[in-house]
């Protein structure tokens, strides 16, 4: 299944508002990581100012949100495909 921007979460947003919300995001997984308890990262999007607050145990989704920006912005791809050998 590859990645369609368009029908993220995300589309719509524009350049500057989705680096704004990665670095927010990054901000707050570093945050985490260096022992702070509770960090909070904010974006706007199309219909709204969003905050969600994070904790230790959600790094896994914070992580998650992290690569879905990266996505969204064409910084990495959505997966490599299979290693196949051929054989001549």
């Amino acid at each position: 299944m590859t990645y369609d921007p368009t029908r993220s979460i995300f589309a719509g947003m524009s350049t500057a508002a989705l680096q704004t919300a990665l670095a927010n995001a990054q901000q707050a997984y570093l945050d985490l990581t260096s022992g702070a308890k509770v960090v909070t990262a904010s974006y706007t999007q199309g219909d709204g100012a969003k905050s969600v607050t994070y904790t230790q145990a959600q790094l896994p989704q914070l992580t998650a949100l992290i690569q879905q920006l990266q996505r969204q912005m064409g910084l990495i791809s959505g997966g490599r495909r299979p290693v196949r050998f051929v054989f001549r």
